[in-house]
């Protein structure tokens, strides 16, 4: 037992002294290349009971031969048993309402559950031997979908092209193992399949008022062992499914501390 500890403490040591210098998991399938990372602040946490939280999700995908990546059409993100998403007493918003709006138009209908924000680049084919670059704004509301929750991400621009896609993400809840929440999407085509969103940056986090208590909409504790103020743990699982490949998996480890 003495020496699992030990064996633990050097592992977490390792870890710590590490986590400011770790960077974004790097995974390939064939000539597809994808970049992704994701991560929570603060770090330092309670021990036994969620406090508020933020997370920051990126990530690319590239070719490695430069050619026009395929489009994104399956995406699956599961997160740590420790962290939850609590929904209760914020404003919902549908999907129906965000379609074809700007994003000015989207925080106008929907501005009241809002719950984050990022931007994008899209690669559009238009018949051009080089595909046109585009860019634009993502944000996040808190949606119902087939009557259970869901994240609606809203994706809109205007140069060269203008379009809106709307993505809602099923939320949903694992029994068993080291991940409890879970989000799923089919992705809707992009510029009728030209387009192939290429990079993404978004941040999560909103704080409310709700049964006379402020609530937040993502929350963790760190489940360090006793005597132990910090430990390493799987943060998120995510697998990602492109047009005539075959589904990549990806699992993000992250250190959190006790407060």
């Amino acid at each position: 037992m003495r020496r699992r500890l030990a064996i633990f403490a050097l592992f977490a040591a390792l870890a710590i002294g590490g986590a400011g210098a770790a960077e974004a998991e790097v995974l390939q399938s064939g000539g597809l290349r994808i970049k992704f990372d994701a991560d929570f602040a603060p770090h330092v946490l309670p021990r036994q009971h969620p406090a508020p939280v933020k997370i920051a999700i990126s990530g690319s995908v590239a070719t490695t031969d430069g050619s026009h990546p395929p489009p994104l059409n399956r995406l699956e993100v599961e997160l740590n048993r420790n962290g939850q998403l609590y929904t209760r007493g914020l404003p919902s918003c549908s999907a129906s309402r965000l379609q074809s709006t700007s994003t000015t138009e989207a925080k106008t209908r929907c501005g009241n559950a809002l719950v984050g924000g990022g931007s994008f680049t899209a690669d559009i084919a238009l018949g051009t031997i080089k595909p046109v670059t585009a860019k634009g704004r993502i944000v996040a509301f808190n949606g119902r979908r087939s009557g259970k929750p869901a994240l609606l991400l809203h994706f809109f621009g205007g140069v060269p092209v203008r379009f809106t896609l709307v993505v809602p993400l099923r939320i949903g809840h694992l029994r068993d193992g080291e991940f409890g929440t879970v989000l799923r999407a089919r992705i809707p085509k992009l510029a009728n399949g030209f387009g192939s969103i290429t990079h993404i940056d978004l941040s999560l986090g909103r704080r409310w008022s709700f049964g006379g208590k402020r609530r937040s909409y993502l929350s963790a504790s760190c489940a360090a062992p006793p005597g132990f103020n910090a430990v390493p743990f799987p943060f998120a699982k995510a697998r990602f499914g492109f047009e005539g490949h075959a589904q990549i998996e990806s699992t993000l480890e992250k250190v959190c501390r006790v407060r």
